[in-house]
């Protein structure tokens, strides 16, 4: 099939119709009853076909792309707020992950994570988990510039960095991490906000919203799963 995002976007429409949840609702009434023999002509009235399918994957591709984009841009145009003026980029890592490369951003006065993720303030731990590693990492990394964690908004985060969720939760999917938060401190800390209490100054959690109005404004959270960056 075609890749190109307008044809998959139409094939993809022609099954979800304007809105999906209606049209599931919509096809699960119009299933009870279905026999195999009646299976061929329920698909192609419900426009279910293997080539919607294919759009869908290809869809989840291009989506996949599409947060890595953005994370790119987001680091790329928060550059000129950031950097002061004998300020200099040493690196940017703009890719998933840091690709070889400790931090998103290290300049000779700073080192620099970056979250461009909308959180929707209930239980998200993929969440948590995520930006707790970068604070740790950042905190605990052994130079004199200055740490900074760059989020869309702040709220939620410090919230969760203030609060009472234990470190044996957050670090349980982080084998790597959770070896070193242990070879380090042991027991002595419990729960997040025992570590943030603290090492708060050690790390600056600042809010790249202002400067990223189109995130701010359209980006919504990601699905715990597809979480990257």
């Amino acid at each position: 099939m075609s890749s190109h995002p307008a044809e998959i976007v139409a094939l993809l429409a022609r099954f979800t119709g304007q809105d999906l949840t209606q049209t599931l609702a919509r096809i699960e009434g119009a299933v009870r009853g279905a026999t195999a023999s009646d299976c061929p002509s329920f698909l192609e009235e419900a426009g279910a076909g293997r080539e919607v399918l294919a759009a869908a994957a290809e869809m989840k591709r291009l989506a996949g792309q599409i947060n890595v984009t953005i994370h790119a841009l987001g680091i790329l145009l928060c550059l000129p707020h950031i950097l002061e003026p004998d300020e200099r980029v040493e690196y940017v890592s703009l890719g998933a992950g840091n690709t070889g490369r400790q931090f998103d951003l290290e300049t000779n006065i700073r080192v620099a994570e970056f979250k461009f993720i909308r959180w929707r303030g209930g239980a998200e731990s993929i969440r948590q988990n995520s930006i707790f590693k970068d604070y740790l990492l950042l905190a605990e990394h052994p130079t004199e510039k200055r740490k900074h964690l760059y989020l869309l908004g702040t709220e939620h985060a410090l919230r969760f960095m203030r609060g009472g969720r234990a470190i044996s939760s957050v670090l349980s999917r982080n084998d790597k991490v959770q070896k070193i938060f242990a070879d380090r401190f042991g027991g002595a800390f419990q729960t997040v906000g025992d570590y943030y209490a603290a090492n708060a100054a050690a790390v600056r959690i600042e809010d790249v919203s202002p400067w990223l109005s189109e995130l701010a404004e359209h980006l919504v959270a990601e699905p715990d799963d597809e979480l990257t960056a």
